[in-house]
C-alpha cells in the first residue's frame, strides 16, 4: 500500500535517531490526534512552520511532511510541487489526506508529487502504522 521506501522496519529498539515529522493540518482535533500518537511512538511531530520554511536549511529539513489537502490558509497542492521541485527537499516523504469523496484532488496531489494519499478515514486508521513506517525510513536514511 505504501511506497518501498516508507515499508522499511524502523530498526532496532535502542536506535536513538531523533526522527521530525512536519505537520500542515488545521484541524486542531485532527492535529491532537496525529501528535498523541506520534507521542506514544517516540516520534517528534510538529505543525510546520510555512513563514520560516523558505529559510529553512537543508541541516534542519524534517524527515516527512503530513498534509491535508484541504487545508484552507494555503494552496496544499503548490506546496507539494514546490518540495518536489527543490533538490534539497524532493526526497522528503509528503503524506497528503483528504475526504475520501474527493477523487479528483487525491489524484492531483498524487500527480503533483504526494507519495502517500490517503483517505481521511484509512489515514486516522493506519496512522500507527503510517508513523512508524515514516520512522523506519528516515532511520534508513541515515537520520
Amino acid at each position: 500500500m505504501y511506497p518501498e521506501i516508507l515499508l522499511r522496519p524502523a530498526g532496532k529498539a535502542g536506535d536513538s535517531v531523533p526522527v521530525t515529522i512536519l505537520t500542515v493540518v488545521e484541524d486542531l482535533l485532527f492535529l491532537s490526534k496525529i501528535q498523541q500518537t506520534a507521542t506514544v511512538l517516540g516520534i517528534d511531530v510538529r505543525p510546520m512552520d510555512l513563514s520560516a520554511w523558505a529559510e529553512a536549511r537543508t541541516d534542519d529539513l524534517p524527515h516527512a511532511i503530513i498534509l491535508d489537502l484541504n487545508h484552507r490558509s494555503i494552496s496544499p497542492l503548490e506546496l507539494v510541487r514546490n518540495l518536489k521541485a527543490h533538490a534539497a527537499t524532493r526526497r522528503i516523504p509528503v503524506v497528503g489526506f483528504a475526504s475520501h469523496i474527493q477523487a479528483d484532488l487525491i489524484s492531483a496531489a498524487r500527480a503533483a508529487g504526494c507519495d502517500i494519499v490517503l483517505a481521511r478515514s484509512a489515514f486516522t486508521q493506519q496512522l500507527p502504522k503510517l508513523l512508524d513506517g515514516l520512522r523506519g525510513s528516515a532511520r534508513a536514511r541515515g537520520g
